[in-house]
This record gives C-alpha cells, sequence and structure tokens, in this order.
C-alpha cells in the first residue's frame, strides 16, 4: 500500500506565496527523477496499464494526482491548501495555477486601498474609542477590508471538486484551521474519509464539516488587521493564534509521512547573538511590535511541533515493536520533511513599501511602518507581485537545493 504523504502549509499573509515556489520545486525534482527512472526502465503500456488498475490513484504518476492525499493548512496556507484540494486530479496544472495567482497578484485583488473604504475604517475607530460605548456596540474588530480577497478566491476555488475528490479517494483529507474567537480554541475544520474520527485536546479540536469559502478566509483573517469571519453561531479569526500543533491536523487525517513548509528563516545561533547584540533601536513603533507578535503566531508553532514530533520519532526508535503497539497513546513514528526560506522575508519586504497604495502608505506610516522599519509587519501585507514574485523564486531555489532530501523523502 502506498504511503500516505501529508502537506503541511502554515503562513501568513503574502509570506504564503513562498509555499508555492517550494513546491514548484518539488514538482520539478519528482518529475525528472520519474523521467530518469523512466528512460532507465522502460515500461510497457501493458504492464503500466496492470500496475494502475492494482495500485489505485495513489500510485499514479505525480503530473497526474496530487501526490498528498492528505493537506493541511493554517492561515494564509490555507488559502494554498484549499487551491491545491480543489485541483488535486492535476499535479502540474495545481501548482502552474498557484504559482500563477501569486506571481500576478496585486494588492488591490486582497484589500480594499480606495479613500472611502479606509477613511471609513478609521472614522468608525474613532468613534468607537472616543466615545465608548455611549452609541452601543462597538463595531470596530479590523484596519483593513478584505472584501476583494473573497471574490478573489471565489473565483479560482471551487468546493465542489474538493468534495468529488474526497468522494473519488483522490483525496483522503482537508483541514483547514481557525481560531474560535468566543472560546479561544482552535478548531480543524474537516473533510474527508468516513473513517476519520474527530479529534479533542485541551485547546483544539477537529470538527467533521463541509468546507466552504467561509473557513478559507476565517484561518488567513490575521487578527486585527482583517475582520473576523462568522461560521454558523460564532466568529472565527486566524488559524495560527491558537493552533500549537500545526502538524497535528495532518496526523489526524491519516499522514504517514508529512512535507511542512514554513515561512521561518532559520537564522544560526551565532547570527542570533550577533543582531542582539549589535543591533540598536532609537524607539520602537506599533508597527515593530505588531511584527513580532505576528511572527509569534505564525512562525514559531511550526518549529516547536517539528521538535516534539522528532523528539517522538527518536524515542519510538528505541523502543521494541512490542512496546510500540502495547503504547497506550497508540504513537507512531511520523518522518516530517520541512523546507524553510533561506532568507529574512521580512527584509525582503522592506523595498515593497513604496509600491503600496498611497493611502495605505499613510495609514501605515502613522504606525511606525516605513521603507526603514516595520518590516515585518509589512511582509504580511506585501500583495504585490514584486514581492510575491521574489518569495515564488526563493521557495523554488530553496526546494531545488534540497533534492536529495526530497528525493529520499518519497522514496518508499
Amino acid at each position: 500500500m502506498a504511503i500516505k504523504y501529508g502537506l503541511v502549509l502554515t503562513g501568513g499573509g503574502a509570506r504564503a506565496a513562498y509555499q508555492a515556489g517550494a513546491l514548484k520545486g518539488v514538482r520539478e525534482i519528482l518529475l525528472r527523477q520519474e523521467d530518469r527512472e523512466s528512460r532507465e526502465s522502460p515500461e510497457s503500456p501493458e504492464s503500466r496499464e496492470g500496475r494502475e488498475g492494482r495500485e489505485g490513484p495513489e500510485m499514479q504518476r505525480p503530473d497526474d494526482f496530487l501526490p498528498f492525499p492528505v493537506i493541511a493548512g493554517i492561515s494564509a496556507g490555507a488559502i494554498n491548501a484549499a487551491f491545491l484540494a480543489s485541483r488535486a486530479g492535476n499535479f502540474t496544472d495545481a501548482i502552474d495555477q498557484l504559482c500563477s495567482l501569486w506571481d500576478t497578484l496585486r494588492i488591490d485583488q486582497v484589500l480594499d486601498t480606495d479613500l472611502s473604504a479606509l477613511s471609513g475604517i478609521g472614522m468608525r475607530w474613532i468613534r468607537d474609542l472616543s466615545l465608548g460605548g455611549a452609541l452601543g456596540k462597538s463595531q470596530s474588530n479590523h484596519l483593513l477590508e478584505t472584501t476583494p480577497l473573497k471574490e478573489l478566491l471565489a473565483s479560482h476555488i471551487n468546493f465542489k471538486e474538493i468534495q468529488n475528490h474526497i468522494s473519488s479517494k483522490v483525496l483522503k483529507g482537508l483541514a483547514l484551521s481557525v481560531t474560535n474567537y468566543r472560546t479561544g480554541t482552535a478548531i480543524s475544520f474537516f473533510d474527508g474519509d468516513p473513517d476519520i474520527q474527530p479529534w479533542l485536546r485541551s485547546a483544539r479540536i477537529g470538527l467533521r464539516s463541509t468546507l466552504a469559502l467561509e473557513h478559507v478566509l476565517a484561518s488567513a483573517s490575521i487578527p486585527l488587521l482583517f475582520a473576523p469571519v462568522q461560521i454558523g453561531h460564532s466568529f472565527y479569526g486566524d488559524g495560527g493564534i491558537r493552533m500549537t500543533s500545526p502538524l497535528s491536523p495532518a496526523i489526524h487525517l491519516g499522514a504517514e509521512k508529512i512535507l511542512a513548509i514554513g515561512i521561518r528563516y532559520s537564522r544560526s545561533d551565532e547570527y542570533t547573538l550577533q543582531i542582539n547584540e549589535t543591533q540598536r533601536m532609537d524607539h520602537v513603533s506599533l508597527a515593530d511590535i505588531s511584527g513580532v507578535m505576528l511572527n509569534a503566531a505564525f512562525l514559531d508553532t511550526l518549529e516547536s511541533d517539528i521538535e516534539r514530533m522528532e523528539r517522538i520519532n527518536q524515542t519510538l526508535a528505541l523502543m521494541s515493536d512490542e512496546a510500540r503497539r502495547n503504547h497506550p497513546q497508540n504513537l507512531r513514528a511520523i518522518p516530517v520533511l520541512t523546507i524553510r526560506p533561506s532568507q529574512d522575508l521580512g527584509t525582503l519586504a522592506s523595498e515593497q513599501f513604496h509600491l503600496f497604495p498611497r493611502m495605505l502608505r499613510y495609514l501605515l506610516k502613522g504606525i511606525g511602518a516605513s521603507d526603514q522599519q516595520g518590516w515585518d509587519l509589512l511582509s504580511y501585507l506585501s500583495f504585490d507581485k514584486t514581492y510575491t514574485g521574489c518569495l515564488l523564486d526563493l521557495g523554488y531555489r530553496d526546494a531545488l537545493a534540497m533534492k536529495e532530501k526530497i528525493l529520499e523523502f518519497f522514496s518508499e
């Protein structure tokens, strides 16, 4: 039986473009390897037909079916996850179209940045903060209007196709994680094989649901910047806020090996020490504070969860087969391969500030963002092809640099 590979996509805002570039590199590596193996061991049409009949969709060529029957998306990674799930029947087209989406993106396709929209939100904040509750319930819960994003995703993600891929067994499961603003719980809405059971942990739960556009929008709704999204009788926001175990949804869906694509630049210990000893700040702005808070929500949890998974794998390797079988929590070793940026995505965003619409630049300057500071915050909002194109190229190069590890990971 084929190994069930899981794909975990975290992220935040525009940084998720990096994941599309990395997947393009993974696809190229797999297809090159398959072409090489085909040349070395040519297969007759008759034997190929017999093999495909025995093994089913999970063993098809990677350019026919997405090699990940399990997909889990969190934050802006949920956009990529749902996009890929809706095109799971064709790996090549899915990656090409995802890269094209990020490579042609404009900020006005994500945010409504005209004067009336931004000034209207600003006036509501001024009214609510200055008058308190005198005028009734506060209407101020976000700073930016994302109606264009809703329209963009509705035109690119076909949720009926996701259902079709689940029914045909091309997909085993898809999970999109959100945060419940009422309870503070991380909720993974999922759909997939009937044998997948909902799960319950202290601060995170998995609920079977018919996935829709609202789940994607909620998962990608950056707190305070984007509006909360109502699903049923509750309001939800970005899944990265409370999801401390981003690998867990893919594991619950049945993944046996996981490819995780993060958006955190991995600093060396020496570099971390150096910048903390040498870098100085004359003052700190709200943009600086916001960037650090967003990084804490979107970047750190994946690294911690991967370290925890590696410790579990190492512990299980030391146990006997009988001890593993009798373990009360049914722990199993799940290899994890991680693709990370080789450059700081926040620093790359410093060159994008001048491309923001004039009114948005004006407002961001009010909280201290500029081409000189507040880079991390800017990186989450740089929905422009000049920035996302750079991330696509970086992700592609980083994946190709991991060719041997990727081939080993996909070796069965």
